[in-house]
């Protein structure tokens, strides 16, 4: 037993830590947390549920080939609970899951050490984990992996996720078939007969809650009585997949708070981590933190959300974290530092080189440019740049890394091309770096702003028996079956954008979706610029740019004034997987498509650009744009 501030008591079957402000309990060698005791409040989570109770670390995987990002679901539960520290200040538990071919098919060939640190008088604790695939493990695909919280339904109600997106929440029991509606998404459902009559009419869709990775630092829920507050807590991305801006999902309905360490989601396959047969893979994540804070008066419950918030920043500046006792996580002094200045260099806008202002600088695995929105079993480190384009990114664990980045205002991504090895306690100086974004002549037209999202683009209002009332004056894209509203506002005819006359903003609808024809019936839709050019270069090239900010199981042809033109000047082929238009997103995965058209198949006077979405099998699969550029030859 360590002192009376922070006391451990181990059983058979439990383990309890209470470190003078809260209690935790464990499964013993299980690891799941069956109880948490703070403020009065007996448990803050639920154990009633039908299927999932408490907190827990769980993942999901397939066997390799697999192309489904679903699989097999696995609440993980050790087989072995050792004590790593122990004294008057804090307490680290592992929780470890050995693997051996008796449970093939039935559990993820991995070896899992889950560690929970607690220290002394402290509302809350941190957890982590170490993963690891070695070389006598068979093959298979890690589709997503994270840490669950559900909570206690008759004490959370309110659930905060941005300073914007907070608001009381219906139950789990209004999503249940005697009073919901199942919509054409397996996740939204239409509330027609819930407890409390104010969410009548509503959609709950825990897809609309999501973050952008650079965004999900804190979220949580409130109780009101008594006022008190339970929030997760993430401090650093570099334990994520996907980049700044892949998002994922964080609190939601039932009460149910997420610390997501790797998923799909918004991606696609992609995303999947696929092992080899006896392929040596480890990876540390987190810690996090689960945060317990409450005030006195029921009045100021709401302000709860605002300590979490103060709380996150000062775990944010503790990062990387001194305590955790693995070794496989390295502390500050074990991490290098690289610095630079990025610069853009585009002779049709500036004949001197541009200051990256704001731009996105980051160190991910060695691959192409672009590569680190799909990369999926590394460490990746991100910073922005200041107005003047320097950088500083910190805090990175030893190993070899590609630096990439992005300038908002530009299309395309930056690699520098030197592989840069960073070893302990480094500070690597690069100097000027220069972007050189895809160009080719000066801009003749454009659509949109070159920012790897629509959201500058005509979002509909939803349906009126669609509405989620928190989206009625902020984010419109996140309401659910905006894809259905392309149909009604073009009944007869498909989009049709004059340049110079048309104004994106008003007329260029946020995504190009199918047009549903029957119950179960679609048609390809087929958008067209039109543009005029005085005088056309015949034997010069003019460079179609267009980059999309998503794609779902879509192709995207392009044909130039001759509609029936076979085959298309091009064609994508099918691209994407991440499901943006459904799942209420406004991006997914950036792609950029740099198509030449020929002076010669250009007129004199008014041309057409026509872009066709040919996939049809269902309401999802579109695409979004992100900006459309026609250049003409160079000068």
């Amino acid at each position: 037993m360590s002192s009376a501030g922070l006391r451990l008591n181990a059983q058979n079957d439990y383990v309890v830590i209470n470190n003078g402000v809260v209690e935790i309990t464990w499964t013993n060698p299980g690891g799941i947390i069956r109880g948490i005791k703070y403020k009065g409040i007996d448990n803050l989570l639920e154990l009633n549920n039908k299927d999932l109770n408490g907190g827990f670390w769980d993942l999901n995987w397939s066997e390799s080939g697999s192309t489904k990002t679903r699989g097999k679901f696995d609440t993980i539960e050790g087989t072995d609970l050792q004590v790593i520290v122990e004294n008057e200040k804090q307490i680290e538990l592992s929780f470890t899951r050995m693997w051996n071919p008796a449970v093939q098919g039935e559990q993820a060939p991995l070896y899992i050490d889950r560690r929970f640190v607690v220290f002394r008088d402290v509302p809350g604790f941190y957890s982590y984990a170490i993963f690891e695939h070695t070389k006598d493990m068979p093959s298979f695909n890690l589709n997503t992996t994270r840490i669950a919280f559900m909570l206690n339904k008759e004490k959370f109600h309110y659930m905060a996720i941005t300073d914007d997106r907070q608001r009381f929440m219906p139950s789990a029991e209004d999503r249940l078939a005697e009073r919901g509606q199942a919509l054409a998404y397996p996740e939204a459902v239409l509330l027609v007969d819930p407890i409390e009559p104010e969410f009548k009419g509503e959609v709950d869709d825990k897809y609309q809650y999501s973050l952008e990775n650079k965004d999900n630092q804190v979220h949580g829920w409130i109780c009101f009585d008594p006022p008190v507050g339970f929030w997760q807590i993430t401090p650093s991305n570099e334990f994520r997949t996907g980049g700044p801006f892949k998002q994922d999902l964080t609190s939601h309905v039932n009460p149910t708070t997420l610390a997501i360490f790797l998923t799909s989601h918004y991606a696609g396959p992609d995303l999947l981590v696929k092992f080899e047969p006896g392929e040596e893979w480890k990876k540390v994540l987190g810690p996090v933190f689960t945060y317990f804070n409450s005030v006195s008066d029921k009045e100021m419950a709401l302000t709860l959300w605002d300590d979490a918030k103060r709380q996150m920043n000062k775990e944010v500046q503790s990062w990387p974290y001194s305590f955790p006792a693995s070794e496989e996580f390295p502390k500050c002094g074990q991490r290098g530092i690289v610095k630079g200045r990025l610069l853009v260099q585009d002779r049709y806008l500036s004949k001197g080189n541009l200051p990256g202002k704001d731009a996105y600088v980051g160190l991910a695995a060695p691959g192409d440019a672009g590569s680190w929105q799909r990369e999926n079993k590394g460490y990746q480190f991100w910073t922005t740049t200041d107005e003047d384009g320097y950088f500083v990114i910190e805090n990175i664990r030893a190993g070899s890394y590609s630096l990439y980045a992005l300038v908002p205002g530009f299309i395309g991504d930056y690699k520098y091309e030197v592989v840069i090895t960073i070893t302990e306690g480094c500070n690597i100086e690069l100097g000027e770096l220069v972007y050189e974004p895809p160009r080719d002549g000066p801009t003749l037209w454009e659509i949109g702003i070159p920012d790897r999202s629509a959201a500058e683009f005509y979002i509909p209002d939803p349906n009126p028996k669609y509405v989620n009332k928190l989206y009625i004056n902020q984010d419109k894209f996140r309401q659910y079956g905006l894809w259905e509203r392309y149909a009604e506002l073009y009944p007869d005819n498909d989009l049709v954008y004059t340049v110079g006359v048309n104004e994106y903003q008003k007329d260029w609808f946020f995504a190009q979706v199918n047009r549903k024809i029957g119950e179960n019936a679609y048609q390809s839709t087929t958008w067209k610029i039109k543009f005029k050019i005085d005088n056309v270069n015949l034997a010069g090239a003019y460079t179609l740019r267009l980059a999309l900010a998503a794609a779902n199981h879509a192709e995207l042809q392009v044909r130039i004034n001759d509609p029936t033109a076979d085959p298309p000047l091009f064609s994508s082929g099918e691209i994407g997987g991440d499901n943006a238009i459904a799942r209420h997103a406004i991006h997914g995965i950036y792609w950029l498509f740099n198509v030449t058209i020929p002076g010669s198949l250009l007129l004199g006077g008014e041309n057409i650009i026509l872009l066709t979405q040919t996939k049809t099998a269902n309401a999802f699969q579109g695409i979004m744009y992100d900006y459309i550029r026609l250049e003409g030859p160079s000068c």
